[in-house]
């Protein structure tokens, strides 16, 4: 019988120094492949061709704004930049700067501990040179590779070159904006002053922007947030040690002035443009180099519409004290946005005197009415309640009386006016709507659409802000009783334009990346809402000037003989708001003229004051496309 050699089994010492072996061998040859990539220090320093993100118009023949003509830059010494923004950025940024070796992983734990309390931005996990890192040598694709040649590089990189060398470098590297890069710049464009010159308030404010260069944005929509951050940033400084109580209030009390925001084209639909992409992408996308942004402005149309809004503008103050207007052009087969105008002048140097942006202002230039405006549409919603009596079997010819009616109680009377205070007995729903008669819309709401229903059509079709129940709008809900947003109105008229489907609104067609690779292909899904023979019907009724004519006239600025264009007016109570809506088959153009704080219009409605305005872009797009 043969001896049976047995097999001893490995210790599990001599397992776990094999792991042991293995694991430092393997990360040894994964920090030596990822080093040779570490460029020499004199990159830092060195000019370099830069791969700058520019948004286009449609025919990517215009860069629309000058903010991405060029990456701007100014490298200054360590010398330079004051105490207070060194101390500030450290506080804010990566507190034992001067104690770890690259990586703070007491900080990323912490980072992950305050955000989850505090569900903020406040305090993020990377130290200053692995920001540094990746704001010089590597992408934002989130991935794990990238995260760990990240941390590779940022060790080597504080093992090879000295604290006060790294934050040299840091404060002439990373992003302050979208295309500007370092401190100095940051200084020279916000505050139009020197680094070495910003004071204790105005360096928390620069230190703010790092964390979030496109959504803090001085010139931006998020100006409160970027002033709370910066008053954080003085609350770190006062923790850490660095400033005084005293020093911290003072600073936060001081009144920061910001140089005027360099000329962008086009610059309210530029920021829309901007906020659609922080929707989708995360308010650090901008910040990628070498994008190029195809969106869906008509240059020559957008130049057009500007020219002839600020003019007519100029003669509504005089006439009519009405200061401000506002314009959406779409093509409604495709809701891609050919024009947007937010205010008469973004530009303007001045506000009426008196004016007071915050309560009282009869026109604030920075404020996009067009998108962020919710005023109340007058008759201009009143196509929307046809539409759904038109749906449930009612045509043109149905008979409806025109007649003073109480809608209301004798305790609680409701008695709705027409425009000319005239009765005019038994009228078709052609007549009533094309005439924008009072009375006989609300009835068309109460006994042939319902108001539930028809308020249901409306969000169909793209009114977003109709959501505060039926008790609330009641009747007066066809008048205009409802607040709305110019863009939405423009939108929704498209459904009828394109034969009954709703498009979302689009300012982008596409995104190439700095290799060429198209990221985002607009595809908007056209979803079916309401049928086309109503459409139409909607159509032929406020493209009929006969029918309109009793109370417009012959002549109005609605009046279009060849090609067809349908057209409808709104003005609210007290002729607070003027509203012009049409459309062709190829573009639906919408008008607001008004006051930003609803100061009256005097002797003005809405075919005179935002009528004008209407017909000449409306003529323009006729001219643009009718060979297209």
């Amino acid at each position: 019988m043969k001896n049976k050699t047995k097999k001893t089994p490995s210790s599990p010492i001599g397992i776990a120094s094999t792991v042991i072996v293995f694991s430092l061998l393997a990360g040894l040859v994964l920090f030596l492949y990822f080093i040779k990539d570490l460029p020499r220090p004199e990159i830092f320093t060195e000019s370099e061709i830069s791969q700058v993100t520019k948004i286009y118009d449609r025919k990517g023949e215009i860069v629309l704004s000058s903010v991405y003509g060029e990456e701007k830059r100014t490298y200054v010494p360590l010398s330079d930049i004051p105490d207070h923004l060194k101390k500030a950025v450290i506080a804010t940024e990566d507190a034992n700067f001067y104690n770890h070796w690259g990586v703070d992983i007491a900080g990323v734990l912490r980072s992950v501990r305050n955000n989850f309390v505090s569900r903020g931005l406040y305090q993020g996990g990377s130290t200053i040179t692995q920001q540094l890192i990746r704001s010089t040598f590597l992408t934002l694709e989130k991935s794990i590779e990238r995260k760990v040649k990240e941390l590779v590089l940022s060790v080597e990189l504080d093992r090879r070159y000295s604290k006060d060398q790294i934050l040299e470098w840091y404060f002439n590297q990373v992003p302050f904006g979208i295309n500007i890069y370092g401190a100095q710049e940051a200084s020279l464009t916000y505050f139009q002053k020197p680094v070495k010159e910003v004071s204790l308030a105005e360096a928390a404010l620069i230190a703010a922007i790092i964390q979030a260069p496109s959504y803090y944005s001085p010139y931006g929509s998020h100006l409160d947030d970027l002033l709370a951050r910066k008053d954080y940033v003085l609350e770190r400084m006062e923790k850490e040690g660095f400033i005084s109580q005293e020093e911290k209030g003072t600073a936060q009390k001081e009144e920061l002035k910001f140089n005027k925001l360099p000329k962008t084209q086009a610059v309210h639909f530029v920021e829309f443009v901007k906020k659609q992409l922080e929707d989708i992408y995360g308010s650090d996308f901008l910040e990628i180099k070498g994008l190029k942004i195809y969106t869906t402005l008509d240059w020559e149309l957008q130049q057009f519409a500007e020219t002839t809004l600020k003019e007519q503008v100029n003669m509504n103050r005089i006439n009519f004290n009405a200061y401000n207007s506002a314009l959406v052009a779409i093509d409604p087969k495709t809701g891609e946005i050919l024009a947007m105008i937010g205010s008469a002048d973004p530009w303007a140097d001045s506000l009426p005197k008196g004016c007071d942006p915050t309560t009282n202002c009869k026109f604030v230039p920075s404020y996009n009415v067009a998108v962020q405006g919710e005023r109340m549409p007058g008759s201009s919603f009143k196509p929307f309640v046809y539409a759904e009596a038109f749906r449930k079997g009612y045509d043109d010819l149905t008979i409806v009386v025109d007649e003073m009616t109480n809608f209301g109680t004798p305790q609680d009377p409701y008695i709705p006016r027409n425009y000319d205070g005239l009765f005019r007995g038994p009228v078709t729903l052609r007549s009533a709507l094309a005439q924008s008669l009072n009375i006989p819309s609300v009835k068309v709401l109460r006994d042939l659409a319902g108001p539930g229903d028809s308020i249901a059509l409306a969000k169909k079709m793209g009114i977003t802000t109709i959501d505060r129940g039926l008790s609330f709008y009641g009747l007066s809900l066809v008048l205009g009783g409802g607040n709305v947003k110019l863009l939405d109105m423009v939108s929704a008229y498209g459904v009828f334009a394109n034969g009954g489907y709703t498009i979302e609104p689009s300012p982008i067609l596409r995104i190439e990346d700095s290799r060429g690779n198209i990221i985002y292909q607009n595809k908007k899904t056209p979803r079916k809402v309401l049928e086309k023979n109503v459409c139409d019907l909607i159509t032929d009724i406020l493209s009929d000037n006969a029918a309109r004519a009793p109370i417009f006239g012959w002549n109005s600025n609605l009046r279009f003989d060849n090609p067809k264009v349908a057209a409808k007016t709104g003005t609210t109570n007290d002729n607070i708001d003027g509203w012009t809506i049409g459309y062709t088959s190829d573009v639906c153009v919408g008008v607001w003229s008004g006051n930003n704080n609803n100061a009256p219009m005097t002797g003005a409605v809405g075919e005179s004051s935002a009528g004008p305005i209407w017909r000449k872009v409306m003529e323009k797009t006729i001219e643009i496309y009718s060979n297209n």
